[in-house]
């Protein structure tokens, strides 16, 4: 696997945890845990995938880790601000509430 398709992967997998980070309290548990969850699987991302622990491979996967969350933080911000049905810290099942009141 490439460092392309990893930054890709990490990105997308960091949008839910953004998104649950953005409905709850600052510095409580859940918002630690949203941060911080998705850690252990980038290592395992990082093992599997070949490209390591090598220097130039952190400041762009923390980059894709951080673009992540804020975009996830964004999508909750945006969804709020329209009033777009109810609004949870899931956007898996906010999308999927959605998609069936349509």
């Amino acid at each position: 696997m490439n460092l392309i398709l990893v930054v890709i992967i990490i990105y997308v997998l960091n949008i839910p945890f953004g998104y649950w980070r953005q409905n709850v309290r600052k510095f409580s548990l859940q918002w630690a845990l949203s941060i911080h969850l998705p850690i252990p699987v980038i290592i395992i991302i990082r093992i599997y995938s070949g490209i390591g622990f090598k220097f130039i491979t952190y400041p762009v996967l923390v980059a894709a880790f951080a673009l992540g969350q804020l975009t996830g933080s964004l999508i909750y911000k945006s969804r709020v601000k329209r009033q777009q049905l109810a609004v949870s810290g899931c956007i898996i099942m906010d999308l999927y509430r959605g998609r069936n009141q349509d």
